[in-house]
């Protein structure tokens, strides 16, 4: 049972997830008027480190068959 919890598929599920609440955070926070520029640029940097966390995982579950 606790496999599933930590399984690379999972794991991709809620990278995924938190990718998209930052993307939205993100967007809400540039429609307003004044934002705090040192909070964007984390939250902007933590959604680049999720999206290669993502890309690392989709090329671990999905190998490529010209090896």
């Amino acid at each position: 049972m606790d496999a599933n919890l930590h399984s690379p598929e999972r794991q991709l599920i809620e990278l995924r997830i938190e990718h998209a609440d930052l993307n939205a955070m993100i967007d809400k926070s540039e429609a307003q008027a004044p934002t705090d520029e040192l909070m964007m640029r984390r939250l902007k940097k933590r959604r680049l480190s999720l999206r290669d966390q993502i890309q690392r995982l989709e090329r671990l579950l999905s190998p490529d068959d010209l090896a």
